[in-house]
């Protein structure tokens, strides 16, 4: 999909609870272009990146740049350096998260140099990079001012709002962004591009500021409360009772804040103890998963490749003997 005259979205239907509606990697210049986030490790994501590029691009993608660390954006960073060799830039916070994941490619991987940094594409296409934390701390925002495009990675999602890890930076980073000039569309990691832009950014900023005061409200009303208490009076509309645990954890970011503001009072929790048993099973339930994953992409892996195989080959696993046909009467004329 064509964003503007230096942009491509390519939309890839996702139906992860996370993640509203399609995930959506951006190519944004022309002869080497810049790819905006890898996708996940999955075939989906790949074939509809592969496809795309084969049946509509007539660029090479010289480079991807993550908006931050998160698998579903980061999964195919191997893939597309082996396949396309393509270079890759990264905010330095996430590359422990990266290599701990065993996702960075071993050589063409770089950092950005600092907040602000200009990407020039060429052709007269400048991409700025803005340092906006709070999604993550590694998070990234990127802007083409030319053409008033924001790629917003998570910090913005395009149906719903996202989750922080940092919600003081994270209110800092929407007032930045809110504040750029000439911008005309949002083009979100995840859900539809935002047309209202502007708009969209305070109401995640007053949606946040609203939240804030509701669980203060709570807290107002005596005794201690744990973050699940809190969630569960704040959160009276959740229909989807799987979306619990991301709803507690919007709390306890709120209540982080809270607390380094010197608003709250924490009495601390005590975690639970495993005995060296517990983590030995936990571990080894851990690496029979892992294991089992690996066999069942082999196997998905395996059937995809046989599927192709019979495309080019007779049907004899149908037939013994397949029928032969011959003409009744002359051909015609």
């Amino acid at each position: 999909m064509q964003v503007s005259p230096s942009v491509r979205a390519i939309q890839i239907p996702d139906d992860h609870l996370m993640r509203p509606e399609f995930t959506t990697i951006y190519l944004v210049g022309k002869d080497q272009a810049l790819l905006i986030d890898a996708g996940e490790n999955i075939d989906a994501h790949r074939w509809m990146l592969r496809g795309y590029l084969a049946a509509v691009e007539r660029t090479e993608i010289a480079t991807v740049a993550l908006s931050h660390y998160h698998f579903g954006h980061s999964g195919n960073l191997k893939w597309l350096r082996e396949h396309y060799r393509a270079d890759v830039l990264l905010h330095p916070e996430g590359i422990p998260f990266l290599k701990a994941k065993d996702f960075l490619p071993a050589e063409g991987v770089s950092t950005f140099q600092e907040d602000g940094q200009v990407l020039d594409l060429g052709g007269g296409v400048r991409l700025q990079v803005f340092f906006t934390p709070g999604h993550t701390a590694d998070s990234v925002s990127f802007y083409l001012e030319d053409e008033g495009v924001l790629f917003s990675g998570d910090t913005m999602l395009g149906s719903s709002t996202t989750v922080i890890d940092d919600l003081h930076a994270y209110m800092r980073s929407l007032e930045r962004l809110r504040d750029l000039p000439h911008l005309t569309v949002i083009c979100p990691a995840h859900g539809p591009l935002i047309h209202d832009p502007r708009e969209r950014i305070q109401a995640y900023i007053d949606h946040r500021t609203q939240r804030e005061r509701r669980i203060l409200e709570v807290l107002a009303e005596g005794g201690e409360l744990t973050s699940w208490d809190i969630m569960l009076r704040v959160y009276t509309d959740l229909r989807d009772t799987r979306l619990r645990r991301a709803a507690d954890g919007n709390v306890r970011t709120h209540l982080r804040k809270l607390e380094k503001e010197g608003r709250l009072q924490v009495v601390p929790g005590v975690k639970k103890e495993k005995s060296p048993e517990e983590q030995e099973r936990e571990e080894a339930e851990a690496r029979r998963q892992a294991e089992v994953l690996v066999q069942a992409r082999e196997a998905e892996e395996q059937a995809r490749r046989a599927a192709l195989a019979a495309q080019e080959n007779p049907p004899v696993d149908e037939w013994e003997v397949m029928p032969r046909y011959r003409l009744v009467g002359a051909a015609p004329e």
